[in-house]
């Protein structure tokens, strides 16, 4: 009898016959329908904790009144042990790679810039810390070259080139002035030598023999830079070519150009085994036969700062001395950007200076710790219930001091969700909270599809159960 309700019960919530009703979400992920849950790892840990304090606050307990014993003791009853707190449930907010909440600070005379334009950013939030006329379009010389750089290692993602092909100097590439490796027309180097001569060398014919090899011609790799900078938000930036040269309308800023060497090296930190080479020799193979060429490194920041690792210099008579400096100390990794320095030690004077300030000032919380499951149930699903995949990894950049260590998280999810149930569908989020105040948040979305069930589905369920 008991079967044959369950079967009948079953078929009303196919049916939704008025006896039986099911409040459910529709995926309505605002605060107000969202509550505070425990995932289950950490209920089971909290339990395990406060289970293995109960056994011990018995054991001291015990150890207590066998002491007391042979001893007078100072009370008639021992002292009540109490057993451990349960641990706090950690409270967690959501933010993808989430950018810490802090005031950009300008640059004062303390600091002794130089340069008229310069920007100080932390890598994996992005956060601004010092930043002095950011946004001044001006000519950025070969620093150009991150964007040239960026696009070819896109292109090396992307399964268009390999590192191992082969690149042919063409007679236009091999006519480039300025900083070069003297690639003769027809000379072919590798795409990996190409990068190095680029990112070592300062190459201007190893650049635009790269773009070309890229899109057919400079002109067609140039509009590729300007959309790729559009992209990154690069508002102030135009591109006109390839390598940096002097012409009319090619301009950027310190901002943007922190944008590109940002999305560079934290996309693509390989280019740091290219951007730390202080010196290496390539082989030219030509119709005279080989020779060696020495390159050397146009950052001396690479030999002069400890904790340099990049990234890429530039200087002509309009720009005068540039460069995008990057470092990494304790796991913080930092962007240095000078624009129109001076003179070429006032450009690696004033990054050093940026830079020692952000490692003074900054400590970096990052949450790397694998997340406990979340699970949301599903009515009127082909399955009960959906599993949570946490979008992204939180960081937060403090400036101030803060103890980072006192970040809680909170975990949020709709209460339960009314299929059909979308692949990637927010239910939730994974908040953190730092002296009471939210600082950011990472999504927690549907790992799989709930598709709805229908009629054959329910009735099948049914049956399996009565013949159980």
């Amino acid at each position: 009898m008991k079967k044959i309700l369950i079967f009948f019960l079953t078929l009303s919530l196919f049916l939704n016959l008025p006896f039986i009703s099911a409040i459910a979400s529709d995926g309505d992920t605002t605060e107000e329908n969202m509550d505070e849950i425990v995932p289950q790892e950490q209920t089971e840990e909290a339990q395990q904790d406060t289970q293995e304090s109960e056994d011990n606050s018995e054991d001291i307990q015990e150890n207590t009144e066998e002491k007391d014993v042979d001893t007078v003791s100072q009370s008639e009853t021992p002292d009540e042990i109490e057993p451990a707190e349960e641990p706090a449930v950690e409270e967690a907010q959501n933010t993808e790679s989430a950018a810490g909440a802090t005031d950009v600070t300008q640059v004062d005379d303390s600091l002794g810039i130089t340069a008229p334009s310069a920007v100080l950013i932390e890598a994996s939030t992005g956060t601004v810390i010092l930043e002095k006329n950011s946004h001044e379009k001006l000519p950025p010389a070969s620093v150009t070259k991150i964007m040239t750089l960026l696009l070819i290692f896109d292109a090396v993602s992307q399964g268009k080139i390999k590192l191992e092909d082969t690149v042919t100097t063409s007679t236009y590439a091999a006519s480039m002035g300025g900083s070069q490796v003297f690639l003769e027309e027809g000379e072919s180097q590798s795409v990996d030598t190409m990068i190095k001569c680029i990112s070592v060398a300062s190459a201007n014919d190893a650049s635009v023999a790269m773009a070309e090899h890229i899109a057919g011609t400079e002109e067609l790799f140039v509009e590729m830079m300007n959309e790729r900078a559009k992209e990154l938000g690069m508002n102030d930036t135009h591109f006109v070519n390839c390598c940096g040269l002097d012409v009319d309308g090619h301009v950027t800023t310190a901002y943007d150009i922190a944008l590109m060497s940002r999305e560079l090296i934290t996309k693509y930190p390989q280019i740091h085994n290219y951007s730390t080479i202080w010196m290496e020799n390539i082989t030219h193979t030509t119709k005279r036969g080989t020779e060696e060429f020495g390159l050397t490194n146009t950052n001396k920041l690479i030999r002069q700062y400890p904790y340099a690792t990049g990234l890429k210099t530039g200087s002509t008579s309009l720009a005068k001395y540039c460069v995008s400096a990057t470092a990494e100390k304790d796991g913080i990794e930092l962007i240095a950007v000078i624009m129109a320095a001076p003179d070429p030690k006032g450009r690696f004077a004033d990054a050093t200076a940026l830079l020692n300030y952000g490692y003074a000032k900054c400590s970096l919380y990052q949450d790397l710790d694998e997340q406990p499951v979340v699970k949301v149930p599903v009515q009127f699903g082909v399955s009960e219930e959906v599993l949570g995949k946490y979008d992204g990894t939180f960081s937060y950049l403090s400036t101030t001091g803060e103890d980072l260590n006192s970040i809680e998280k909170k975990w949020l999810c709709v209460k339960e969700l009314k299929a059909p149930v979308e692949e990637g569908q927010e239910i939730g989020k994974l908040t953190y909270v730092l002296n009471g105040k939210e600082i950011g948040s990472i999504p927690i979305r549907a790992s799989q599809k709930i598709e709805k069930a229908g009629y054959s589905h329910y009735l099948g369920r049914a049956f399996t159960y009565l013949l159980l």
